[in-house]
């Protein structure tokens, strides 16, 4: 108890400025030195921003430098790395972004901000070779319908309120393009190879691939955004396999080996 107390209390003083030297931490002469360990302080600080900065591009872009730092600079206080991964730092930020009634004003910027999180992943994930139309084309239509998707490990979505996805494209280039979408948006973030694609998908298809990507089966996801007169099951499922967002099917109801 004793290690962890003096554990946890060392991790308290790194992002802490105002917290003393922590009990133990000497140099070779067996004192204390403010002055080094604030040094390494700050290199703590100013690295875990850094790795903030690096991982959400564009809510920087959004907001500017100044007010990115300091909204990171209050996450890195409250956040420690749990994991040795850094690329996994700050996935909970745009929750803490959310808290923050100095970011409220910036209604989308959670979103963007989970968008980014979803993108490190997606750069992170495992590889695997997408399923092909023809793989689609040569499934029988009836155990087509009772089968159900195996996703890409890369393929996520964002479900927005606002037009996040659009808003990220936007700042993908210098200067920022101007916004040519409004309202809701519902972003498929994958990476079928070697990069990363954000996707907008059409409203029509959000309900399909919702239930697809929840476990529904082909049949039942067609159910569900059968309601749109302008849904087309052709369409939408042709376009989710083009995009690299599945790698292979599933039947249902016997549990086939699944189609790769």
């Amino acid at each position: 108890m004793r290690a962890a107390s003096s554990q946890a209390g060392f991790i308290a003083s790194l992002v802490n400025p105002r917290a003393p030297v922590p009990q133990g931490v000497t140099t070779m002469r067996g004192r204390p030195d403010a002055a080094r360990f604030d040094v390494y302080r700050n290199n703590v600080m100013v690295s875990l921003i850094a790795a903030l900065e690096q991982k959400f591009p564009v809510s920087r872009k959004i907001v500017g430098d100044e007010f990115f730092r300091e909204m990171a600079r209050k996450h890195v206080r409250r956040t420690k790395p749990l994991s040795p991964l850094m690329f996994e730092y700050g996935d909970d930020f745009p929750d803490f972004i959310a808290m923050l009634d100095a970011a409220a004003s910036v209604r989308y910027l959670v979103d963007v901000a989970r968008l980014e999180v979803l993108w490190t992943r997606a750069y992170h994930a495992a590889d695997r070779t997408p399923i092909d139309i023809a793989a689609i084309a040569s499934v029988a239509p009836e155990v087509l319908a009772s089968s159900r998707i195996i996703a890409h490990p890369a393929a996520a979505f964002l479900h927005s309120n606002w037009p996040a996805g659009s808003i990220w494209e936007a700042h993908q280039t210098d200067p920022v393009a101007p916004l040519s979408r409004s309202g809701g948006e519902m972003v498929l973030v994958v990476r079928p190879y070697a990069e990363v694609k954000v996707h907008i998908l059409p409203p029509v298809d959000r309900a399909f691939a919702t239930a697809l990507f929840s476990g529904a089966s082909l049949a039942d996801a067609a159910q569900a955004a059968g309601r749109d007169a302008q849904f087309d099951f052709g369409r939408a499922l042709v376009g989710l396999v083009s995009l690299g967002a599945i790698c292979g099917l599933e039947h249902v109801s016997e549990g086939d080996a699944p189609w790769q």
